[in-house]
């Protein structure tokens, strides 16, 4: 079983993206968990544990940049990620207004 973490950096300003909202659901779309990254852009999300399976983080992009007044193309960023054994998966967001990236983070 897994303990999940994401971190959200916007890219454009070389900051850290503060209060950004994010849900993360099951293969079948039912929402496990939510809350908002921190001053540092972190969140720990979801149960304690997470069974094997697929999953997926949506990220509340359009919000954080319109506190900043600053236009976007993506309203949200959805990945969709595999869970396996491992006791801890991370789940990095790179974000910019108009192009974003992610990766398994250890």
């Amino acid at each position: 079983m897994t303990h999940l973490t994401t971190h959200v950096l916007d890219a454009a300003t070389g900051t850290p993206a503060v209060d950004v909202a994010i849900e993360l659901a099951d293969a079948g779309g039912t929402v496990v968990a939510t809350g908002s990254t921190d001053a540092d852009g972190r969140l720990a999300l979801g149960p304690e544990l997470l069974e094997p399976g697929v999953y997926s983080l949506t990220f509340g992009t359009g919000e954080h940049f319109a506190r900043s007044g600053t236009a976007t193309f993506y309203p949200s960023v959805t990945v969709e990620f595999t869970v396996g054994d491992e006791p801890h998966l991370h789940v990095p967001l790179l974000l910019s207004p108009f192009a974003y990236s992610t990766y398994r983070g250890s």
